[in-house]
């Protein structure tokens, strides 16, 4: 590299290109540090094997069944949530995190569950919402959504200046403070002050002089509430199948209980949708799969068209292009020494002309009126592909209930021919 940094001098003081150079040393640099992360990461992993090794070393005896007292110990406190609850553990050694861990940790966690009968999750989402999102119309108010509120309070009683809306937010409880040409303002119960001009559109400092000078209009900012999605519908898991594909007796205990859940949502989406009886239930499967089928024919059909018009437009353009060079080739009485000098225009015509009569087109239409009847198509395959994406959601909802159902009705039927198999043996 010392050698590359001098090159690199001698070229720019020589003024020729040295973009090569620098390139050079740029990769050599990021392969240096990728080498010192790699050996970091190497160096933490082999010292907390040692840790592990050390630890398991100074323990006296095998830990063979559940010692209340030594949890206790190890245990600093448990947080209980409505959904959750976490638990803290006292340890004195630093964490060293490590790329993947979160992968380690649920591979641990899966292994643990398994080896005492627990269910698992086998596809976990990487993805999650935020908590904000996740709370939907529960979420608590942030500090500067507050903040909007106590403006809109204030602005409800119809402050002659800004001054006197500064002084109603002060009589709210409102800190306000001004720093350069900025105010600030703070709630009590809250840290840390926010500045007026972070409030959002409409809540700035030359927005609200223009709304009390009567400039403007004052929009309320309200808070926008993500709804949480309706649980889909999933298929059933046939137990009976996975447990002879080699799964265990957890996971067949949380296969009945999402079988129960899935019914649950089944049933729910037929009485929403009133399809209680088994006949208008596949009616109702075979309609939607049909409509989704000839939409999807549409589309289909409206791209092929669109692919034809880009290719016929092209060789449209091309033939326009070529045309003279290729009526002086023909007047040439097609000349080897024409067609090696212009032997690129020459393959552009003839390539055109077989288009079309691969086509089928007689006469050429005009370029304008292909892109207006692309325009066209695109416009509708927009329009169609909406509609193509509801229908679509709806067929896969029908046909999963059905599917359900399907399966219930048939397991009811296995059960009636084992209680008559019993009946008979009797």
């Amino acid at each position: 590299m010392e050698e590359l940094q001098q090159q690199l001098l001698i070229q720019a003081k020589s003024k020729n290109d040295y973009e090569d150079v620098a390139d050079e040393i740029y990769r050599l640099r990021e392969l240096k540090q990728n080498a010192l992360a790699e050996n970091a990461e190497r160096e933490g992993k082999r010292q907390r094997i040692a840790e592990m090794t050390d630890f398991l070393n100074e323990q006296s005896c095998e830990l063979e069944e559940y010692d209340e007292q030594l949890v206790r110990r190890l245990i600093e406190k448990v947080t209980v949530f409505d959904d959750k609850l976490t638990v803290s553990l006292e340890y004195d050694r630093k964490f060293r995190n490590f790329w993947g861990s979160t992968k380690a940790v649920r591979r641990l966690s899966d292994t643990i569950c398994i080896e005492n009968g627990l269910s698992i999750v086998e596809n976990p989402n990487p993805h999650g919402k935020s908590y904000n999102k996740w709370m939907g119309d529960q979420a608590k108010p942030s500090h500067r959504e507050l903040l909007r509120v106590a403006i809109d309070n204030a602005l409800s009683q119809s402050p002659a200046n800004f001054e006197e809306l500064l002084k109603l937010l002060q009589e709210s409880g409102c800190e306000v403070s001004k720093r350069g040409k900025s105010y600030r303002l703070k709630l009590s119960g809250w840290e840390k002050a926010a500045r007026m001009d972070s409030l959002g559109e409409g809540y700035g400092l030359e927005d609200l002089r223009a709304v009390l000078s009567g400039k403007k209009a004052h929009t309320t900012r309200k808070k926008t509430v993500t709804q949480a999605e309706p649980p889909k519908i999933n298929l059933l898991v046939d137990i009976q199948a996975k447990l002879q594909a080699g799964k265990g007796a957890g996971y067949a205990r949380w296969a009945k209980v999402f079988n129960l859940k899935q019914m649950a949502q089944t049933m729910n989406y037929l009485s929403e949708h009133n399809l209680l009886e088994y006949a208008v239930l596949e009616e109702k499967a075979a309609a939607a799969t049909a409509h989704h089928n000839e939409l999807s024919a549409q589309i289909k059909a409206a791209e092929k068209r669109m692919a034809e018009i880009a290719v016929l437009r092209t060789h449209i353009v091309n033939y326009a292009k070529t045309r003279e060079v290729y009526v002086a080739y023909r007047k040439a009485g097609y000349s080897k020494k024409f067609r090696e000098e212009h032997e690129k225009e020459i393959l552009l015509h003839q390539a055109a002309k077989n288009a079309f009569d691969e086509m089928g087109v007689k006469k050429l239409p005009k370029v304008k009126e292909l892109q207006t009847e692309y325009a066209k198509l695109l416009e509708e395959k927009k329009k169609t592909y909406a509609e193509y994406r509801r229908s679509r959601e709806e067929m896969r909802e029908l046909l999963t209930a059905k599917a359900n159902v399907d399966r219930v009705l048939k397991m009811e039927v296995e059960q009636d021919v084992e209680k008559e198999k019993d009946h008979g043996q009797r």
